[in-house]
């Protein structure tokens, strides 16, 4: 398969990127006409950032699973579109080829449609990494049902809030998981987050763990029951649904500043332009190289890097169960090793935890199969990305810093594999077709003095094909959330450097949302979790420096409850995070404080709250205008 819209040169770069700005409609229609369409678009872009309304290929008709399956059968049905790496080293890999691949998502459709699902419904998925997980997920696209992946490690009442949110009626999940040395039991939480909803019509068990479980008459079905059905009729095919471009694909549920997670919204049309045109240019993906993205299907990155993008684009997708130190901290090197590996793309926060197990884990590693790196979820430190290109690469593998977003669909900011300049912690130039500006909290853009750099907020002022919708079921939310803070522009949230060439370097959240070993985690959502704890009285979250994770998670708690050990109250209050959100939004460091610093009008004054994590102690600011400034004093004598 050739790709014709495939960036080779730096001149390339520059000519494509120029088109992309004078022309954009004239060049993602160009991008666009290498797809499967069943009828062509009737305008390419539509768009206003003030309702926000965007459209991109209107009127056209496709099913993403086509371009993803159906129109590589003829030319690499026997090629491997899906490889799998279990949890358990001594258990055996797996691998379909685009033609079993194609076969085993058609019987799914099937089996959904048997089981009541049909275009338009909204279907939670919450399994491990196995590749029944994107089966799932094709299968969905297949039918037209809008798919809600929710990420293994969330508990029952973020379940049930996604589930509440998006109406989803179907439900795919394991009976259980294998990520490093625990078992996780998905269906028991899957059943924990059903107490007191009574609108979901059936859970399909897929069994993995065998581990025991309750399935309730009528509505739980097993997986293998189902497929069993349909292969007793020779069901093989399945027809797929005609979908609009701008149909939704999928619903992903992100943290925001507030305490409920938003529903990104992304359609079938754009999407799949952006996800394929970014995955071929940034990796500068070859025939027949075995791409491996380390990610959950959970994040937006599994679903862009090991679904979308690389099957669109025929490519070997390696999928991983496990985690990187299990069951020591070489297993990432052996995988690399084991199916020759040649894109590796993963996220600094497991380099970094890699990196501390010193040089020993990497003695047996040959991977000489490398050809490009690439970071995701977080900008990646110099350090980082020194041993990553010397230990990891050996010197010779360009590294590709990617700057994105689960609201962007795909890659925005990223050097290109070999073509384009790279430099340390720097996610460098954008992609063609994205408008990235710095403004200043004014809303006025940011214009640099000649050979000087720019800092300011990171807005990108014209769409791209990838760029989200709405957020389910509320679009205020989304005009909110990122459209109103700067009218006319799309605001990321991140604030950013810009050099005298134009390179940007991310340098992190300036809004009230935390990113934590490459997981955006809403400070509101974590401090709501620690106020329902009955023993606290009110508290307030930052972010501050973590060797391995980049951001750790520091809670100034305000403690009424019994008197009991520091130690234990914590344990108490972790133990409550975990239940309401999941063990990723445990807070690294707790402090009891007697109060907290605020304002006359009672607003928090987290940015002294910061410094205070971050040890910077004689550089606070005036504290005169407090409520209370003897509160900081306090807080800065029994800081963790």
């Amino acid at each position: 398969m050739s790709y014709p819209h495939q960036i080779t040169s730096l001149d390339e770069y520059k000519s494509h990127y120029k088109k992309s700005i004078e022309d954009p409609e004239g060049f993602w229609a160009d991008v666009a006409q290498h797809f499967t369409w069943k009828k062509k678009w009737d305008s390419v872009l539509n768009w206003n950032f003030t309702e926000p309304k965007i459209e991109w290929f209107k009127g056209a008709k496709l099913n993403i699973t086509e371009n993803c399956l159906d129109r590589h059968l003829e030319t690499k049905g026997d090629q491997p579109a899906l490889l799998w790496e279990a949890n358990d080293p001594e258990e055996h890999h797996r691998v379909l080829t685009y033609k079993r691949l194609y076969e085993k998502v058609c019987m799914f459709a099937h089996v959904l449609k048997n089981n009541g699902v049909k275009k338009g419904d909204r279907v939670c998925i919450y399994m491990g990494m196995i590749p029944e997980l994107p089966i799932a997920v094709l299968a969905c696209a297949r039918i037209g049902a809008i798919h809600s992946v929710i990420f293994g490690g969330f508990s029952a009442q973020s379940i049930a809030d996604r589930l509440i949110d998006a109406q989803a009626e179907y439900i795919i999940t394991c009976d259980g998981a294998y990520r490093g040395a625990k078992d996780i039991t998905l269906k028991g939480v899957i059943d924990d987050a059903l107490i007191g909803i009574r609108f979901v019509k059936k859970v399909i068990v897929y069994t993995r763990t065998h581990t025991p479980v309750s399935m309730i008459k009528g509505r739980d079905v097993w997986w293998d029951d189902e497929i069993k059905k349909v292969e007793t009729l020779g069901l093989h095919d399945f027809e797929p649904e005609v979908m609009d471009a701008e149909d939704p694909l999928f619903i992903l549920y992100t943290s925001g500043s507030t305490g409920k997670p938003k529903g990104v919204v992304h359609t079938c049309g754009g999407y799949m332009v952006y996800t394929n045109y970014s995955f071929i240019n940034v990796f500068q993906y070859r025939p027949r190289e075995v791409h491996f993205c380390t990610a959950d299907i959970g994040w937006i990155t599994g679903h862009s890097y090991i679904i979308y993008g690389p099957l669109s684009a025929g490519a070997s997708s390696l999928m991983f169960e496990g985690i990187p130190t299990f069951p020591d901290a070489s297993r990432f090197w052996k995988i690399v090793d084991k199916f020759k590996v040649n894109i590796l793309y993963t996220a600094p926060t497991a380099l970094r935890s890699l990196m501390s197990y010193g040089d020993t884990p990497l003695q047996d590693a040959d991977l000489s199969s490398l050809r490009v790196l690439g970071t995701v979820g977080e900008p990646i430190n110099e350090e980082a990305w020194h041993w990553y290109d010397e230990k990891i690469g050996r010197g010779k593998c360009p590294i590709v810093d990617t700057w994105w977003q689960t609201e962007n669909g795909g890659i925005l900011i990223s050097n290109i594999a070999g073509i384009t300049p790279a430099r340390a912690s720097w996610a460098t130039l954008p992609l063609p077709g994205i408008q990235p500006i710095l403004v200043d909290e004014k809303g006025e853009e940011i214009v640099h003095k000649e050979g000087e750099a720019a800092s300011g907020n990171l807005c990108i002022k014209f769409p791209w094909p990838g760029i989200l919708r709405t957020t389910y079921n509320d679009h205020e939310r989304c005009r909110q959330a990122y459209f109103s803070a700067y009218p006319g522009l799309y605001f990321t949230g991140d604030g950013a450097l810009r050099d005298a060439e134009g390179f940007y370097r991310i340098t992190g959240r300036v809004d009230d949302v935390l990113n934590v070993s490459g997981h955006r985690i809403g400070t509101a959502e974590v401090e709501n979790a620690i106020n329902m704890h009955a023993g606290v009285i009110e508290s307030a979250v930052v972010g501050y420096s973590h060797d391995i994770k980049g951001q750790g998670i520091y809670a100034f708690v305000i403690y009424n409850g019994r008197e009991d050990s520091d130690e234990r109250n914590r344990k108490d209050i972790l133990a409550t995070v975990t239940r309401i959100i999941g063990a990723i939004a445990k807070p690294d460091k707790i402090q009891f404080v007697t109060g907290l610093p605020k304002t006359r009008s009672g607003k928090i004054m987290r940015r002294i709250l910061r410094k205070i994590a971050e040890g910077e102690m004689s550089n606070l600011g005036d504290t005169s205008t407090l409520l209370d400034p003897a509160v900081v004093e306090d807080i800065k004598s029994g800081k963790l």
